[in-house]
């Protein structure tokens, strides 16, 4: 075999390996697109069914994550962290959690809604008010996987200043004794003051770029097939002319 011939095959070699490699992350582009298309019609659909009781949900929370949910209990002011990374309408700021304990003994978080951060990183920003007594709150179910891990900031107790480390808030958070598999996203309730200023929003529902994405892959590979193989084939046929 000469070393054009070689050549020829080594660059033949690289060319199937591009393809393959253009197909197998253009059906991994279109399945995200399936399954991102598969949740917005499971976010849609649940939404617009009718509230679940409680009990419902600690039962088995993923099969009724963001359905309608109502709860009667009593808010725990002492227990609260703020989500960082949180924005609304371009400005940054914070969604604030508070431990609830409903009427019969369970606890978990209540997202009461998105806060403006303050002047600066250690500076508590200016919370709702916490409603006291007994109250039916109205609100959405999610999974507590969808919180984020160590990304939050514990509101101090007692003391005045700014917020604590995140170290601590993780500490905090474990000490808290709050081990639900859900919260809920406040929406309203009874008493004016638990309906949010800026509440929790559902996601975006759009089936995002993935389809176009994978398309895009088999592009790359339409064309690594024709520049290596067609037009080398029109090459050859041309010098046997």
């Amino acid at each position: 075999m000469s070393k054009k011939e070689s050549n020829s095959l080594l660059k033949s070699f690289l060319a199937l390996i591009l393809i393959a490699g253009c197909l197998w992350a253009a059906q991994w582009q279109f399945h995200r697109g399936v399954d991102r298309q598969q949740r917005n019609d499971q976010i849609e659909g649940r939404a617009d069914l009718p509230p679940i009781a409680v009990a419902e949900a600690k039962a088995d929370a993923p099969a009724f994550e963001w359905r309608a949910i109502e709860v009667t209990g009593q808010f725990d002011s002492s227990r609260q962290i703020l989500l960082r990374n949180r924005y609304f309408e371009g400005k940054y700021g914070f969604e604030v959690l508070t431990a609830f304990k409903d009427v019969g003994g369970d606890e978990f978080w209540v997202d009461r809604g998105w806060v403006q951060a303050g002047a600066s990183a250690t500076i508590q920003p200016e919370l709702p008010a916490v409603p006291s007594g007994t109250v039916t709150l109205d609100g959405r179910l999610r999974l507590d996987r969808s919180l984020p891990q160590g990304k939050f900031f514990a509101i101090p107790t007692g003391k005045k200043g700014g917020l604590i480390s995140e170290a601590n808030a993780q500490a905090s958070n474990q000490e808290s004794g709050i081990n639900s598999t859900f919260y809920i996203d406040l929406l309203g309730g009874d008493n004016p003051q638990l309906t949010p200023a800026v509440p929790a929003a559902l996601p975006e529902l759009s089936d995002g770029p993935h389809f176009a994405y994978a398309l895009q892959w088999i592009i790359f590979g339409g064309l690594v097939v024709y520049g290596r193989f067609l037009i080398r084939r029109e090459v050859l046929t041309r010098e046997e002319l």
